[in-house]
């Protein structure tokens, strides 16, 4: 197993509770959860609770493209983070933290080995940054 580990933060110009609904409901997580244009989150569930399953359908737009993330979650502490495990067994940890005129959101998660590190943190930089703009957007 790669322990690897990667982060990826931003700081969003939203309070924690309303950064939180906007990471963590369906209903928002398919307007967000892609990492360029040209890809899409047509669908996406919840069951927010430890052993609860996290699905999103992730797609290029063109059709040519596409999966389904999947984790089961470990450790949830309502508005301050959660831990998941994905498939393959690399871990995942987002937090949420108060900061001045927002909130800051860090994403710590164990690298893969079929792509290159700085390809991943790059990739989940470009969601955690369309998170962003889409959270502002709406605060």
């Amino acid at each position: 197993m790669n322990t690897r580990q990667i982060t990826v933060q931003a700081n969003i110009a939203a309070n924690i509770e309303k950064t939180w609904d906007f990471y963590t409901q369906p209903e928002h997580i398919t307007k967000w959860n892609f990492a360029s244009d040209d890809w899409q989150c047509p669908s996406a569930s919840n069951d927010m609770q430890v052993g609860g399953k996290y699905s999103a359908r992730m797609e290029a737009k063109d059709g040519s493209w596409g999966f389904d993330f999947e984790a089961i979650y470990d450790e949830i502490t309502e508005g301050e983070g959660f831990t998941y495990t994905m498939p393959d067994g690399r871990k995942v940890t987002v937090t949420f933290k108060s900061i001045d005129n927002g909130t800051q959101v860090t994403t710590v998660f164990d690298a893969e080995t079929q792509n290159p590190v700085e390809m991943q943190q790059e990739g989940w930089q470009a969601i955690l940054n369309n998170f962003k703009n889409y959270a502002e957007s709406q605060a």
